[in-house]
């Protein structure tokens, strides 16, 4: 018997049966290896369309898509496509047919096909609802697609129904990619269209100002809800509080927290942690310790996250002791330190010298079944190398390495930067040569650290190699290594090429240190530049740093404190 006879012979059965019966035919038949036509398939759907039993007919579209239902000589989606086909579909349930493909799409997490099945369904003259058009947009921005997302709304925002969460939905996209200005044009186009703007929306775009770094955009976004008579909740003000705290403005982010309070909205963990986090980083664990307890006189539940944070306040201020009792109270209250608790302990003790604790805790956190990170090897290694235990360093290196945690650039520039410490350079480029094999690109910082060992072992000739090569590689210089190289001329002694990286410093914006202006200067009197000198003192004065009369003595040759009448007659003031 054909395919088409069997498929025909099944429709013929299903007709006289009730959808949820038909249904189970239809199921059965399938398991029994059945290769089902469009006719076939078309015929259940629109039974259980126009039955109402939409979830069931996604179900069945969504078995179609991963090829659980065996369409005869067809591909899945050509498949599909032919039973959008008018012949194929009642007109009554063509619409519903359209919403339940687009969203078995949305499910199997194929943006490209929902979003050509909505193109097609508008085409042909149907409109999908708001919740089949949001869910598109979903999916599109938690497949990082939000470029798409935003074309697919703005194509057809004056052809689909669009409510408020249509506007939330982008309005998130929107502040995860950083792009505030298409955030305030959603927000006038909710105006325009006579939709009013919820918490959610102001607190989604308020959140996006605060991480763009922008918090007084988002406290103005705040006092505009008041305005027009949203309140605030939890979240909202966290946000705000959380966006003033990073932005190392303490006291207007206490006073939000006093004017949640003051509102009567019970702040949540996300609020408390906030504040507990600042007073620890701020070095107030007393006051840390207050409002946590205050956190759990209100009944508010809390985890591991909100202790890992007080732990490192106490590490912070070296309370170390403190700190593992803490710990051993996470376990007693059945939390469970987790890999991060033990990363910041580690790094408390690491911090005070003391390894032999902070390998004891290692230990105890591989017993204890947990993996140790990449922080975690990170943290060890600086802590090695810091007491000149080179050996110890490189042996967790190997660990890592058979652990398959891979070096990361912070790793191997840890190791650079000890071994420039101890004048071992040769090791320190083999190791940058094991960086680079490993397909790790260095940064600025590496080779800042490169060229601050060869400046002090008399390398120039090197370091100015390493030097041009950070324009070659599309790095750009920071001040740190031009103070470098400038300090590395002068105690060569070659005054050209320190004048010369000074004044090329100055023109790319960045201002010279102190020791830059004064060994610069110094160097260029004794080689007899005394002209090429005194010009150097104003550009300090410019760059805001004052001259001392000693350096003024220098470049014009007198022993004593030089009188105010001789430097105005050079158009230099002793100020």
């Amino acid at each position: 018997m054909s395919h088409s006879h069997e498929a025909l012979v099944l429709i013929q059965k299903m007709v006289k049966i009730p959808p949820a019966k038909a249904l189970l035919l239809f199921n059965s038949s399938t398991y029994q290896g059945l290769h089902h036509t469009p006719h076939s398939i078309s015929f259940i759907l629109n039974h259980l369309l126009s039955s109402g039993m939409l979830s069931q007919a996604q179900s069945l579209l969504l078995r179609l898509i991963s090829g659980r239902i065996f369409p005869s000589m067809l591909t899945p989606s050509s498949f599909i496509h032919q039973l959008t086909q008018a012949h194929f579909t009642s007109y009554s349930t063509y619409t519903l047919l359209y919403e339940a493909i687009i969203n078995a799409y949305v499910h199997s997490q194929s943006p490209d096909q929902a979003v050509n099945f909505l193109h097609q369904m508008i085409h042909n003259g149907h409109l999908p609802r708001s919740n089949t058009f949001n869910n598109v947009l979903v999916l599109l921005i938690r497949s990082n697609s939000f470029d798409k997302a935003w074309r697919v709304f703005w194509e057809l925002k004056g052809k689909v129904v669009l409510d408020v969460y249509s506007f939330g939905i982008m309005m998130k996209g929107c502040c995860e990619v950083g792009d505030l200005m298409k955030g305030f044009q959603l927000l006038a186009m909710l105006d325009q269209m006579d939709l009013s703007p919820n918490v959610v929306i102001y607190t989604t775009l308020i959140d996006g100002c605060c991480k763009n770094g922008d918090v007084q955009l988002a406290k103005k976004l705040f006092c505009k809800m008041e305005r027009v008579d949203l309140i605030a909740n939890q979240h909202t003000y966290s946000v705000l509080m959380n966006g003033f705290f990073k932005k190392g403005l303490q006291r207007e982010g206490f006073q939000m927290y006093e004017r949640m309070n003051q509102s009567g909205i019970v702040p949540n963990v996300y609020a408390y942690s906030c504040v507990i986090r600042e007073y620890c980083n701020g070095g107030m664990v007393d006051k840390a310790f207050k409002v946590f307890d205050e956190m759990c006189e209100k009944g508010i539940s809390y985890g591991i996250m909100t202790f890992n944070i007080l732990i490192g306040g106490l590490c912070r201020v070296k309370k170390l002791g403190e700190a593992v009792k803490l710990v051993n109270k996470v376990n007693r209250v059945g939390l469970g330190a987790n890999v991060v608790t033990y990363n910041i302990l580690i790094n408390g003790f690491c911090d005070v010298g003391k390894l032999n604790t902070a390998v004891r805790l290692f230990n105890q956190l591989k017993s204890n079944g947990l993996a140790p990170t990449l922080v975690t090897y990170n943290t060890l290694i600086a802590g090695f190398s810091k007491i000149g235990n080179l050996a110890g360093a490189l042996n967790l290196v190997k660990e890592m390495e058979e652990r398959c945690v891979a070096p990361s650039k912070v790793t191997y520039t840890i190791l650079i930067d000890r071994f420039v410490r101890l004048n071992h350079m040769e090791k320190a480029f083999e190791i940058h040569s094991l960086m680079k094999k490993a397909g790790l690109n260095s940064d600025v910082y590496t080779y800042s650290v490169l060229i601050h060992g060869l400046c002090m072992n008399g390398h120039m000739k090197e370091a100015a190699k390493l030097f041009k090569s950070l324009g070659e590689l599309q790095l750009e210089t920071n001040k740190v290594i031009y103070d470098t190289m400038i300090h590395g001329y002068c105690k060569e002694g070659s005054s050209f090429w320190a004048l010369r990286l000074l004044k090329e410093m100055v023109e790319n914006g960045m201002v010279p240190n102190v020791a830059s202006f004064c060994s610069t200067i110094g160097l260029l009197c004794r080689d007899g530049k005394r002209k090429e000198a005194e010009l150097l003192l104003p550009l300090m004065i410019n760059s805001g740093i004052k001259p001392s009369n000693s350096l003024y003595g220098m470049v014009y040759n007198v022993k004593n404190e030089v009188s105010n009448v001789e430097l105005e007659s050079n158009g230099i003031s002793n100020s």
